[in-house]
């Protein structure tokens, strides 16, 4: 999803955009991380001028998931990335919306059970933080063109965080179908810190208002 949507960065000379990572938060597949940071590895050595573009999860924020193989990767790369990288752009990005093949994106996990009548748990005091492809491209597309936040970390996310059951039910009133849901007493919300890029959705003009998940599912979801 990510390289489709930054597919016109493909020829640019001054920035290497790279997206063939993991693309399963629940792996635990060690040679899927191998290969991840083995072409990391390649990308920067084939591209010594270029200053490079990472995006990372916002999941690194979740005491929850603190430990779990995915997180543990993503600090490591972006760790190898502020040692060994002269210039760079490591952007954390929440759970994305869009039209993907991806299996294991929240919403395409939750569509996907919800239309096949599977059951699922759901950790009942979860909260997920969801974002739009095209407005993360926005603000990533808009830090890269004005050059700022070089050899930073910054946050891309929703202002707002969403319960997991409401989340579910926003599916449900999408699909007019009801989930089989397992709830479980877990889960937690935290918080993302996006002051660094407020300023940036303003000038952009980007409605996080209380229609914007509804908005998401009628635009990528639609033909579900």
């Amino acid at each position: 999803m990510i390289a489709n949507r930054f597919s016109d960065y493909k020829n640019d000379e001054e920035k290497i955009i790279f997206a063939s990572g993991v693309s399963n938060s629940k792996d635990t597949i060690e040679q899927n991380f191998l290969r991840e940071f083995e072409l990391l590895n390649t990308t920067i050595k084939n591209n010594p001028g270029k200053a490079l573009v990472y995006f990372s999860t916002c999941s690194i924020e979740d005491e929850e998931l603190q430990d779990t193989p995915y997180v543990i990767h993503k600090k490591v790369i972006e760790e190898f990335i502020k040692k060994n990288v002269l210039k760079y752009y490591l952007f954390r990005v929440s759970n994305l919306a869009g039209v993907s093949n991806n299996p294991y994106t929240l919403l395409n996990y939750f569509i996907f059970n919800i239309l096949q009548n599977h059951p699922f748990t759901v950790w009942k005091n979860a909260y997920r933080n969801i974002i739009g492809i095209d407005d993360m491209y926005s603000i990533a597309d808009y830090i890269l063109h004005q050059n700022i936040f070089l050899n930073t970390t910054i946050n891309i996310a929703n202002p707002e965080n969403y319960s997991v059951p409401f989340i579910i039910n926003c599916i449900e009133n999408h699909l007019q179908k009801k989930a089989i849901c397992i709830e479980v007493e877990k889960g937690d919300n935290y918080h993302i810190d996006i002051s660094a890029i407020e300023p940036i959705i303003s000038q952009l003009n980007i409605q996080f208002n209380e229609d914007y998940l509804d908005s998401l599912l009628k635009k990528y979801y639609h033909s579900k």
